[in-house]
């Protein structure tokens, strides 16, 4: 009985290192495939995961309304949100020190980032209590004995009486908001800030009249600024405060915030100091000899380019 088998062929080592060299190509080309396939599956489904519902408005109007809040002393503008990472989801913001109306402003602002992991925790956070400015000092010193009206009477005699200011304004007694408005006719000037809470040493719940722009339509924001662009923004401080869940809490202590100390203050509505950037030196002394108020302190001054 004949065999049917062919004949080997001889061993060729070159032959052989050719097709395991083929072979393992090939298992890698499989390997990195099967995980680019899986690495855009997990960001996607991270991404899909992450913005599900509305965390993306949520995360701009919770979070990027009390990064405002945390940083008073800045002007800050809100990116696009969000973005995401397989593990997180971030947008940006800028922030330039709020100097008085007509001073040089610094080229361009500063870039930070807010970020919440994949559980909704806000990270570390930047400005706030390390943002060192004259400004952010004047606010935690709201409520102190520092500044008593003589010193301070004495270092607006000395400045020029044309110098537009940065200051904050301290009431002797909280104000609510009809006598807040009024003040504000009475010397006819504009509120920049208002600080809805006293807590020497600490960060007071204060609000700026364009806090809530970012959550509101371009017709809503155009018609609370014509309205209310001067008087603090208490009903849109209000409506903000309204919109937060008891699951916020977490990240609102971040922010050095709390629910229970936003809802009290945004439902007493009293104003004990406020943020002037566009008074004069000249306007501030009048300001001073108002028995309203216990006292101001002086962040910043500039020339006015703009006045003949």
């Amino acid at each position: 009985m004949t065999d049917d088998f062919p004949e080997m062929p001889d061993f060729d080592p070159k032959l052989t290192k050719k097709a395991v060299r083929r072979g393992v190509l090939r298992t890698a080309a499989i390997v990195l495939a099967v995980l680019a396939l899986l690495a855009v599956a997990v960001t996607g489904g991270s991404h899909l995961v992450q913005t599900r519902g509305d965390r993306e408005q949520r995360m701009a109007a919770v979070l990027g309304t009390a990064f405002k809040m945390y940083s008073p002393a800045y002007r800050v503008s809100l990116g696009t949100c969000c973005q995401t990472t397989p593990t997180s989801m971030f947008m940006e913001v800028t922030a330039a020190p709020l100097r008085p109306v007509g001073a040089e402003w610094p080229v361009g602002a500063n870039r930070y980032t807010i970020e919440q992991n994949l559980f909704g925790r806000v990270g570390h956070l930047p400005l706030g209590s390390t943002a060192n400015t004259r400004l952010s000092q004047s606010l935690y010193d709201v409520g102190t004995s520092l500044a008593r009206k003589d010193a301070v009477r004495k270092v607006l005699a000395r400045l020029p009486g044309d110098l537009t200011a940065l200051a904050v304004v301290e009431f002797a007694e909280p104000l609510p908001e009809a006598e807040l408005k009024a003040f504000i006719t009475t010397h006819n000037t504009c509120v920049e800030r208002v600080s809805y809470e006293r807590r020497p040493g600490s960060l007071s719940i204060t609000w700026g009249s364009d806090f809530w722009s970012d959550g509101l339509s371009p017709d809503q924001a155009r018609k609370m600024m014509e309205m209310d662009g001067c008087h603090g923004g208490l009903p849109e401080f209000r409506a903000w405060v309204g919109q937060l869940r008891d699951h916020d809490e977490a990240n609102l202590r971040s922010f050095t915030l709390s629910l229970d100390r936003l809802r009290k203050a945004a439902g007493d509505g009293l104003a004990y100091a406020y943020v002037d950037q566009l008074s004069s030196v000249e306007k501030l002394r009048k300001v001073l000899e108002d028995p309203r108020v216990r006292t101001i302190r002086l962040a910043d001054v500039a020339f006015n380019l703009d006045k003949p």
